[in-house]
């Protein structure tokens, strides 16, 4: 009996657009048979397990996939699912996997396990400068397995929107200094081979150049009441300050070990120095 199974990560368009992607092999078999029946079996927030049953078209945009299908609202860009069919059946079946705990990555809340390198290339930018410069490192970087970017500080200028000549110098360098100043980027230096592509730490024999690194904020989640609505967006919030692990050689600023201190005195971070390898992230405001 020929069985095929599949893992693969959710984009927001898949999400947006109802459907889901098809492994090639199922695909050539049942393209031409007419509706295909999707049974999504999937637990509401990582709690009670649910079936859902989708008649389900396939349909070919770059892959085949399938359509029809209404996710559950508490996925986000990033989750796992699991593809599986099997010839003598009629349906297929895709999963999710729930987390032994829920997690906020970077505010935004999964109960579903996922993949960090699609997390942090789907991030979404506000209109301000510093999400913009943000993104750019997300979703122009090299991302690495655990969603952690790097972005060579030179190429910046071309991916963020920010106009040209003096007046993009000037926004683009106010918006860098801010995101480094309370943690959410740090420099180091790398490396680049012939064609440009990054590395770090830096490899030996490429040219070293100046970078911008990024790493998601990962922290706990509180499990959802049972009366809660269920929504896995988050209003306008002030998020407290925290200590964020940096990259491999990189240690925290005078600045940001000033201001770990100064939060410490005042009992809004861990008590002792900022240990080496780590940085402080002051308190500040999020939109969602």
């Amino acid at each position: 009996m020929k069985r095929v199974t599949r893992r693969l990560a959710l984009w927001r368009a898949d999400l947006d657009g109802g459907v889901c992607a098809a492994p090639e092999e199922c695909a050539e078999l049942l393209r031409d048979s007419g509706p295909v029946t999707v049974v999504l079996e999937h637990r509401d927030r990582g709690g009670a397990p649910t079936k859902r049953v989708f008649r389900s078209s396939l349909q070919q945009d770059v892959e085949w996939q399938f359509a029809g299908i209404d996710w559950p609202a508490d996925l986000r860009p990033g989750v796992l699912v699991t593809v599986s069919w099997r010839a003598a059946r009629d349906e297929v079946v895709v999963r999710t996997a729930a987390l032994d705990e829920p997690l906020r990555v970077d505010g935004a809340v999964y109960f579903h396990e996922y993949d960090p390198k699609v997390v942090t290339r789907e991030f979404v930018a506000d209109e301000s400068n510093r999400a913009k410069v943000l993104s750019a490192v997300r979703r122009q970087g090299r991302v690495f397995a655990d969603g952690s970017a790097v972005l060579v500080e030179a190429e910046l200028a071309a991916h963020c929107g920010l106009g040209r000549g003096a007046r993009g110098a000037f926004l683009l360098r106010n918006a860098v200094e801010q995101l480094v100043r309370e943690g959410f980027l740090t420099r180091l230096t790398g490396s680049t081979d012939s064609s440009g592509y990054p590395s770090y730490p830096a490899a030996e024999g490429q040219k070293t150049a100046e970078m911008l690194f990024y790493a998601p904020l990962v922290e706990p989640a509180p499990f959802p009441d049972e009366d809660d609505s269920g929504s896995a967006e988050r209003q306008d919030h002030w998020v407290n300050g925290f200590v964020r692990r940096l990259p491999p050689g990189a240690q925290a600023s005078e600045r940001q070990r000033i201001l770990h201190e100064r939060a410490a005195d005042d009992e809004q971070a861990g008590p002792g120095p900022l240990a080496p390898g780590f940085t402080y992230v002051k308190r500040h405001h999020r939109n969602g």
